[in-house]
């Protein structure tokens, strides 16, 4: 049975994610992509998970070396965009915030510092585990990734932010996302 890729792709878009950059540097070259598909895999240890298009740049410099994910904010687009297209950044007013083997881009709100556990065969994409050795969560509004577009999250005016579980419905948010004309997924 062959599967339509581009309807099932569509279908998979309507997981809403957050959105990354993972990072790694080479001497002084530093290598970035645009990933949505990351996940924390176990905290103890303390493992995530990035998984990158084997045709990036930036998937073959992982396997060995230490790399950064970075948790981008609502007013990171435009370093999103940036990464999904392929570029290493050269030329473009990037404001970095550490370390150099696991560059960190400042603003995220959130950042993992990783050294390799395992790599796997995931068809077009590998999928990198790295073990958390430190991490940083400023905090703020995330940018978040859904049907193809970028957006943020946004609490509805006067409505306080939901404080409950995971164990009862999760209600009080709304997502507000904006298109972007002519931009690839990430």
């Amino acid at each position: 049975m062959s599967l339509d890729q581009r309807a099932l792709r569509n279908c998979l878009g309507q997981f809403a994610s957050g959105v990354t950059v993972v990072t790694t540097a080479d001497g002084t070259a530093v290598y970035g992509a645009t990933v949505s598909s990351f996940t924390s895999v176990s905290l103890d240890p303390p493992l995530v998970l990035v998984s990158l298009d084997r045709r990036s740049r930036t998937c073959d410099r992982l396997a060995g070396s230490p790399f950064g994910v970075n948790v981008l904010g609502a007013d990171q687009r435009d370093l999103a965009l940036l990464f999904a297209g392929g570029g290493d950044g050269a030329g473009a007013d990037i404001a970095w915030d550490g370390p150099e083997r696991a560059p960190r881009l400042a603003g995220a709100v959130a950042h993992f510092t990783c050294v390799p556990w395992a790599s796997y065969d995931g068809g077009d994409h590998v999928l990198h585990v790295g073990e958390v050795t430190a991490f940083d969560a400023p905090g703020g509004p995330p940018l978040v990734f859904h049907a193809g577009e970028l957006g943020e999250f946004r609490r509805p005016s006067g409505e306080a932010a939901w404080t409950g579980s995971l164990d009862g419905p999760a209600h009080g948010w709304t997502a507000d996302f904006a298109a972007l004309t002519g931009a690839r997924p990430v």
